[in-house]
This record gives structure tokens, sequence and C-alpha cells, in this order.
């Protein structure tokens, strides 16, 4: 509870606040920590952000809702999230996929026939077609995404590894058995359905980029960059992202044709294929069916970089991400692997989430212990009777697989002289992620406001982009609170101390308040400085001119050590790099941002919590202006653009500040998917309407800035400054700030 300030309205002294300003200033003025600090020397705060990173490896329970509408409400805000991450919001224009078909191998009662198809421009998707024959009308089809298994749709176990097999009870045949992958395929058509089985990036066919480079010198540069890049990452552009739209490709393929019941489909796969199995049935709604094997648990979620990407399980982790197929069939396989709890941690409560609609019974996940990592035959067969029961193939059970002749690479492969392999290599690799970026550029361009109709889209995108990133927006009342630990009165002004606490993220940030006396406070101003609160002050423990000209004008301040700020730090020195979690792809960025915040979210978040706590006081405050230069700016306009009513006006001077001109993953201010998003001038501009002040080096604010605001009917609340210098951006946003 913020008891200073109610001790201050009960003395009846200063009368109510009737407005609040929260003003976030970057200030050229020394920090000085032994005269604004809360706590005591050497205790840092109590915040959950400074434990370690969470990994791969980490705990990921799912906490379920207490009410359907609550679960919804989530779903809906993660499915956001998930599309963000894997860089599919928006969703790209479809590239005609001039599907080519060839090379029909019969079986007797199934045919086997090879599939390539476009999902970018020159990229392509390939795969087998295994069809049931002496069938008629539409049947139910299977998409079989393969997973980690050496050479994927190829894979070979070899004679001495089925042997073993058939001995553990593992397999049953030694011919068909030697592929698990063409096992599964083969008896979903004879079963009745068409299944499709494609190649993971990398994988089989689809040779055109290598599965994993990892970061790499020579695709590290400011414009001809490729995968794994910062630039790339900056661009939520990355292999995750192609792979899983890849596997939507699929899906339009296999309901596209014309002997495929596009109400009737499945999806299958184990490890990375379980994972590319989830992943897809919580995008698209077109499957009805699916089995993710021996991949969805509460522990290890994942280790490939075509299983994490940026932003992908921030607050979340598989158990929920497989619930988002909720109330539809969704069975599991667990094993003597990362699965093995999934009986006891994850099953109970997807089971609790299912009968939120009443149908507990449409979720399954069976134990298989006395097995390691797999897709055998024992797993394979709960499968079967799995889609035999959900799409209503009518089968009597049990279904027993039977032996096939499996069909060599050489059979396979969709490439010959009359279907040659296309480009491959690092030029092909830049050429694509180009085409990937200039398709995000296009759509932006699409959405830029000429009026208000299409301010509204570009808030859509840009906004619900930026949201996806932060993952929040303004928190509700009383989700932040207040302990006061120092009263002191200065003479002209009453100093508070305290403590910000927000336990959904478990945050808890050091605070001070300044109350001009003896007058009715009517704005309270928030200070967040690139030095945190403690550039209030100089050497003497007086308040800077900055802030002694606010409180003369009667005008109450507050300043907060952001994360990594001030009181954050026991050396008291800033980070000169944001933490980074160790991997062996050279520091692939998902691995880290997959599932922590950059820095500047977790500060943006910060901001987001103070101004919270102010507009959610008791005293009911009516306004909250903002004012921030340099790095600062950033991190306040991303605040802004997530919660843009929470700010009525700014005076935000990033100075020339882009997140594009960083190229470090460890960079303070790397924040991926920044510039897909607009960068900076798109974040100022999603909160066109309130009153703006920018310094920007220049004396016009950015063309989209500007036609954002006009097209808000709103062209004369932004006003720019040509001003290039810290202290002075900080004075003349002051002067702007009390000049109205």
């Amino acid at each position: 509870m913020y008891q200073a300030p109610l001790q201050f309205i009960a003395r009846r002294v200063f009368g109510p606040w009737v407005a609040v300003v929260a003003i976030l200033l970057l200030a050229a003025v020394p920090a000085q920590a032994e005269v604004a600090r809360v706590l005591p020397e050497g205790k840092l705060p109590a915040d959950a952000r400074l434990g370690p990173l969470k990994t791969l490896d980490g705990y990921f329970p799912l906490e379920v809702p207490a009410t359907r509408e609550a679960w919804e409400a989530r779903a809906a805000e993660l499915r956001q999230q998930l599309r963000v991450a894997l860089g599919l919001w928006p969703m790209p224009a479809a590239t005609p996929a001039k599907a080519v078909i060839h090379g029909r191998i019969d079986r007797g009662d199934y045919t086997v026939e090879k599939v390539y198809f476009e999902s970018w421009p020159g990229h392509f998707v390939t795969g087998s077609l295994y069809r049931p024959k002496g069938r008629t009308g539409k049947l139910p089809g299977v998409l079989h995404p393969h997973g980690h298994w050496a050479n994927g749709r190829f894979y070979d176990v070899g004679p001495q590894q089925i042997r073993q097999d058939i001995v553990s009870g593992a397999e049953r045949f030694e011919d068909g058995g030697r592929s698990p992958l063409q096992s599964r395929c083969v008896q979903t058509a004879r079963m009745g359905c068409v299944a499709f089985h494609y190649d993971m990036v990398g994988y089989g066919d689809s040779r055109q980029i290598e599965h994993r480079p990892g970061v790499r010198k020579a695709m590290n540069t400011p414009e001809n960059f490729g995968y794994f890049s910062p630039q790339a990452e900056q661009r939520l552009v990355h292999m995750m992202g192609l792979q899983t739209y890849n596997s939507i490709c699929a899906l339009d393929f296999l309901c596209g044709l014309e002997d495929v019941d596009p109400e009737r489909i499945a999806v299958t796969g184990a490890s990375g294929g379980g994972t590319q199995t989830f992943i897809l049935c919580a995008l698209d709604p077109r499957p009805k069916v699916a089995f993710p094997a021996v991949m969805v648990s509460t522990a290890m979620q994942g280790g490939c970089t075509c299983e994490n990407c940026c932003y992908l399980r921030v607050g979340t982790g598989n158990i929920e991400i497989a619930g988002l197929f909720a109330p539809k069939p969704l069975g599991m396989t667990g094993a003597e692997d990362w699965t093995r709890e999934i009986a006891s941690k994850g099953l109970p409560e997807l089971k609790q989430l299912y009968k939120l609609y009443g149908h507990e019974e449409l979720v399954m996940a069976r134990p298989l212990l006395q097995f390691g990592h797999n897709y055998n035959y024992v797993s394979r067969a709960v499968m079967y009777s799995w889609l035999n029961q959900h799409l209503g193939l009518g089968l009597p059970e049990p279904i027993v697989e039977e032996d096939y002749k499996r069909l060599s690479p050489a059979e396979l492969t969709v490439w010959d002289d009359d279907h040659p392999r296309p480009p491959s290599g690092d030029d092909y690799e830049r050429s694509l992620v180009k085409s990937i970026v200039a398709e995000g550029e296009r759509q932006l361009a699409a959405a830029h406001p000429r009026d208000s109709a299409t301010l509204e889209q570009f808030r859509e995108l840009v906004g619900s982009g930026w949201r996806g990133i932060v993952g929040r927006g303004l928190p509700g009342a009383g989700a932040v609170t207040w302990e006061k630990l120092v009263e002191e009165d200065r003479g002209d002004y009453l100093e508070y101390r305290g403590l910000l606490r927000e336990k959904a993220r478990g945050a808890e940030l050091p605070v001070i308040f300044l109350h001009p006396k003896e007058v009715a406070v009517k704005d309270v101003v928030l200070w967040v400085d690139a030095c945190g609160k403690s550039a209030l002050f100089d050497s003497s423990g007086t308040p800077v001119p900055a802030i002694k000209k606010l409180l003369d004008a009667d005008l109450a301040v507050a300043a907060v050590d952001l994360f990594l700020q001030g009181e954050f730090l026991a050396d008291g020195q800033p980070p000169a790099r944001q933490p980074m979690v160790g991997n062996p792809l050279l520091g692939y960025a998902g691995y880290t941002f997959g599932y922590n915040p950059p820095l500047a979210v977790h500060r943006a978040c910060d901001v987001l919590a103070a101004v919270s706590f102010i507009r959610h006081y008791e005293a009911k405050p009516e306004h909250v202006h903002v004012v921030a230069t340099g790095e600062v700016a950033a991190w306040v306009a991303i605040a802004r653009a997530v919660a843009p009513a929470a700010f009525d006006r700014a005076a935000l001077a990033p100075l020339g500040f882009r997140f594009a001109s960083i190229d470090q993953f460890d960079d303070p201010n790397f924040v991926p998917g920044s510039v897909k998003y607009g960068d900076l001038p798109a974040l100022l501009a999603v909160a066109a309407g309130g009153d703006l002040w920018l310094a920007d080096k220049t004396t016009e604010a950015p063309q989209l800035v500007r036609d954002a605001y006009a097209a808000a009917g709103a062209p004369g609340k932004h006003r720019a400054s040509a001003v290039s210098d810290s202290a002075q951006a900080a004075a003349e946003a002051v002067d702007w700030l009390l000049a109205k």
C-alpha cells in the first residue's frame, strides 16, 4: 500500500492528487547512490530476475485458469505471442505452391508419390505422399513431420539395430521396422488416410539450407546477412519460423488435395516432429486430431534451433502450448527421456484444462518407460488407435501394423534429371532471408497510416507485434504494491523511500517520491534515468536543477531503479552486456530470449509497473506524462506503444537512437523483432494522438510519425526539436511540459 501519500492526504495539508505526470528522463548528471538508497548498503532488491536465466532445461508447469473464459483469454494472448515469436505476425502472403507430384510407386494396397512445392519463392518443401488404394470419396489426411532422426525421411536404423529393436519389442519386422518413419506413413495409408511425410529444413531432400549452421561471421553483416545473425533476429527471421511456415504450407498442400477431406486432418510426429506437431496445431485451426509423441513435457523443451526462437516460451512452456489444442483430441506418449513424468506432471493439468470444456477424455498420454526416446511400433500402435477413434475410421481394434517393403533413399528422393535439385549454399540462404525480410517490409509499408482506417490497421500490426514482444500491457489495479521504508521532511518537500513490488513478475523496484509542501499537488513526475533514481540528486543530496524546477512548479517527483540499475548493482557498475545463456551454437539468441525477456523489455515492463501504481493509486490520478532522452527514450517508447492510454503527454529525445544500429546479441538494448515492427518511429506512431515532443537531431519527426498523427486527426499534437545534447533535451522537455 502506498502509505506515504495516504498519510500525506490524511493530514489534509496539501489536498488530493488531481493529476499525475510520469517523466522518465536521461540527464547528464552524476549518480549519487549514497543519498538515494532505499535498502541498506550491500543489500540487493529481492527481485526474482536477479536469479539465473531460465533455459530450455528448466521446469515449465501449467497453471490452469479457474474458468473457461479465463483460459480462452489467455489462449488468445498466447497464440499471438507464438505468431510474433515465429515471425508469422502478420502471416506472409501465400506463395503459389506450384506443387509437382511425380514418380508414383505402386505397393499393392497403397501408393507413394514424390512431392515438392514452394513455400517461399524458390524455396521448396519436399516429401512423400502415401495414398490408400481402392478407396473412394474424400479421405482423412495425416500430416507427418519427422523429427531429428538421421537423414529424416530417408532414415534407416540399420540391420544390427533392428535386430535389437525386435528383441526388445520395439519393432516387429526386420525390413519395414528399419524405418519407423515410413512405417507410420504406410500404416496410416492402409487405414484409409492420405498421408504426407515432409522434410524438415536440412533433412532428406530439403538441402537448400543446413539444418542448424549456427552463428557465422560471414552471415553477420549489416546488409547481406543470413540466418542466426543479430540482423535476422531483429526481424524475427529464424529457422524455427521457416520450419513452422513450411509446416503450414504442407498443411495447405494436404488439405487442398482433391481426395482429402479438410475437415478430418490429423498431425503426428515425434521428438522435433512432436514440437512441429503441437506448434502447428496451436496456430492453425484446421487439424482436428493431434498426436505429438515423446515431446510434450514440463522438463526439457526441445534442444534444436528448429525448436527454439526468441519469445516462444517466455512465461509459458510446451504443456501450455499443447493445451492450445483444447478441446480437440490430443494424444501423447512418454518414454524414458524428458517426457518420463508426463503422467504426473502435465497430463493432470491438461485434463483439468479439458474439463473446463467438459471433455476430459479427449486428452491422453501413454507413458512407455520401457523404451528410450522413440516412435517405435508400440508407440505407433497407441497413435493408430487414437486416430482410428477420433478421425472416425471405424476400424476394428486393435490395429496391428503389418510388414511392408521399405523404400530406399534413391526411390524416395524427389530430385532427378527431370526434376533438378534447386540452388543451395550461403548465397541462396542470403537470398531467402532477403525475400522474407522484404515481405515483412512490404506488409509494414502497406499498413502505413493514411487515414483513420489505415491507422487502425497499422496499430493492429505494429501494436500487436510489440505486445507479443513485451507480453503485457499496463498492469491492472492492485497488481503493483508499495511498501514505505523511509519518510523525511526536506524543508521544501517531503521525501519517501520504499519498494514497488509486482508479484506476477517477481519484481521489486527501489523508488523515491518527492512531494512539494503546502500546495495542492496536481502532478507527480516519475523520473527514470539511465543511472537510476540517484540522478535526482547532486553530490550534496540536493535535487538537481531540473528536479528542483519541477518541485518549484508544484509537481511531485518520483524515481525508480529499473532492472539492473542503481541498487540492483552490487558493484555500482551498469552492465555493459546483457546476460546470455551459453549454448554450443555460438550464442544463438533463441536459447536466451526464447525463455527470458531482453533487458530493454524488462525495463519497459518496470516503467509500466511504476505507471500502473501511480495510475491506480487511491487518489485517482488523471494524467501521466513521460519525458525521456537517449536509450531511455526507447525503453519508454516500448512501454508507451503497448499501453498508449497510460501516457497523456510524452517528451522523448532518442537523439538518433535506433534498434537497427545494434549488431550484438548481448548489447543491453538488443531487442529481437524491434526492426520488423518498425523500430523507434513505429513505436512512436502507434501512440499517435497523444501530445508528443520529440528531439531526434532533426527539426521534423520521422515521416511515419507525422503521417500517423495526421491520420489520427491530431497533426498539431506533435512537435520536433533539433536538440542533440541530453542535458539540453532534458531542460527543453521540462520547459515544454511546464508550459502547458
